[in-house]
């Protein structure tokens, strides 16, 4: 199953926000992401469909197993990649929207390349 890029945000955020709190609802996502109730409403339906989210009664976010999968392997790919930009010279602001924006269309063989360079030659 391919998932957008919209998706993967998704994603990646209720990972990055269940890190931190044991229950993420809507409310938190959309805040987190700058997004309305009903952009949110909308993106968790989609995941739920997609078997990559659960919701219970109180309308708390959890992913599953496929989308805790997923969410941790963009969320590597986004603090690789920020690190790697950093390491390059670039702002930290910077490196992070732009490894944002890559973290979606890299593809697994040449992430899987940039993560061995990172080991063998990067600063830590």
């Amino acid at each position: 199953m391919t998932i957008h890029e919209s998706g993967e945000m998704y994603l990646e955020t209720i990972y990055v926000l269940s890190q931190n709190n044991s229950a993420v609802r809507g409310i938190d996502v959309g805040s987190y992401m700058g997004f309305s109730k009903p952009s949110v409403s909308r993106a968790i339906g989609l995941l739920k469909k997609n078997g990559l989210v659960v919701t219970d009664a109180s309308g708390y976010i959890k992913l599953t197993e496929e989308g805790e999968e997923k969410a941790k392997r963009i969320y590597e790919r986004h603090t690789l990649l920020t690190q790697l930009f950093i390491n390059l010279g670039v702002d930290e602001e910077t490196a992070a929207e732009d490894a944002c924006r890559i973290e979606h269309y890299l593809s697994d063989k040449t992430f899987e390349a940039i993560k061995a360079h990172v080991r063998a030659y990067g600063k830590k």
